[in-house]
């Protein structure tokens, strides 16, 4: 069985719960769905533009996703900010976070848009709509983005207006990507109802001047995490699929020549890695697999322990600081309560825990962040 603590398993295991109450009627409960209304909170006057966001995906279609600040001027925490500066709702599985001349983009997976908020007090200055289960978006420049989505495409957004302005055809699920000088580098999973033997799973590089996809790098099953290293050599991290059809892997790219230089497997397929990460100084990547996970670009093996262990955690997010190089890796617990986000220097010492919102899945650092 694939280990069920991953985004991966946790997504397909919801889509699988919704075709459930969909087409059956034999369910003895129904969940409660949380509808509170809590009005906007005027004894905050805190900006936004200093501290860490912590997206809490909530649970699928129970629309109770929310984000959680940590405030680094006042060393306070701020829980479910979107509602309380909107006095509305979040929306249904917040999926992750970008910032860009100091708005905000959430991208909301299962309510198929993007809220764009102001840094300075999180309210809403724009909705993009058009989308179809966006999961994570990055920016070309100041004038546009581009959105990966669960079906077939990806979005291209114009960041002047806000909207869907086109969109490039792809041949399944695309979910992350990662810019390499004037190229955008997107992991292609296939099609999300196929089994892992019928995708193809792949690299697309696409020029961000014609908006073409103009090469593939074939990789192993379900590629889900992307980083590029201090030699602009690029990571790849893949599942193996979530009908474990292979043993998960690492890939190195050499982006140039568009080659595999480099594969990693796991040994056991039933730990399966996820939420690939790198240090500031790109010599360092960090994943999740059984714990915390560290692993030097250098390294001519696998780590064969993890840095930082489960201890009876269901840990599920996972981030490292853009500027200290703390490691931040956040507990769903059981995706009902409220979830942890622990904080731990590079040596893998815990400094401090915060109380999150309902499956904190991704982290978005503000550039004066510091802690």
């Amino acid at each position: 069985m694939k280990e069920k603590n991953t985004p991966i398993y946790n997504l397909l295991t919801l889509f699988s719960l919704l075709a459930l109450t969909i087409f059956s009627d034999s369910c003895s409960k129904t969940p409660i769905r949380e509808k509170t209304v809590v009005p906007p909170d005027t004894t905050h006057t805190v900006s936004y533009a200093n501290g860490i966001f912590v997206v809490n995906e909530g649970n699928f279609n129970w629309a109770n996703a929310s984000v959680t600040f940590i405030d680094n001027s006042s060393n306070t925490l701020i829980q479910d900010i979107f509602r309380k500066s909107n006095n509305r709702i979040l929306g249904d599985v917040a999926e992750s976070m970008k910032i860009a001349d100091n708005l905000g983009y959430l991208v909301i997976n299962n309510s198929n848009r993007i809220e764009v908020v102001s840094l300075a007090d999180f309210k809403s200055v724009s909705t993009i709509n058009g989308l179809d289960s966006p999961r994570f978006l990055e920016i070309v420049d100041s004038t546009k983005a581009y959105v990966t989505n669960l079906r077939s495409d990806v979005s291209i957004i114009n960041l002047k207006t806000n909207t869907v302005s086109g969109s490039i055809k792809t041949n399944g699920w695309t979910e992350n990507l990662i810019r390499y000088n004037k190229y955008m580098l997107v992991t292609s999973i296939g099609m999300f109802s196929d089994p892992s033997a019928q995708r193809r799973a792949q690299i697309l590089v696409i020029d961000t001047q014609t908006d073409a996809i103009v090469d593939s790098i074939q990789t192993g099953k379900e590629p889900i995490g992307l980083v590029i290293d201090k030699k602009q050599k690029v990571w790849v991290l893949c599942s193996g699929g979530y009908d474990n059809f292979e043993a998960p892997s690492l890939i190195r790219i050499n982006p140039e020549l568009r080659m595999i230089e480099k594969t990693f497997t796991f040994a056991d397929p039933t730990l399966v890695p996820s939420r690939l990460c790198i240090n500031p100084t790109g010599d360092t990547m960090y994943f999740l697999r059984n714990g915390v996970c560290r692993m030097p670009v250098s390294a001519a093996a696998l780590p064969s322990q993890p840095m930082i262990g489960p201890e009876g955690r269901l840990l599920y997010g996972l981030a490292i600081h853009p500027s200290t190089g703390h490691i931040y890796v956040s507990d769903a617990k059981d995706y009902v309560q409220n979830g942890t986000v622990y904080q731990y220097d590079t040596y893998g010492t815990l400094v401090k825990s915060y109380t999150a919102g309902r499956i904190p899945g991704s982290f978005c650092f503000t550039k004066s962040s510091n802690k």
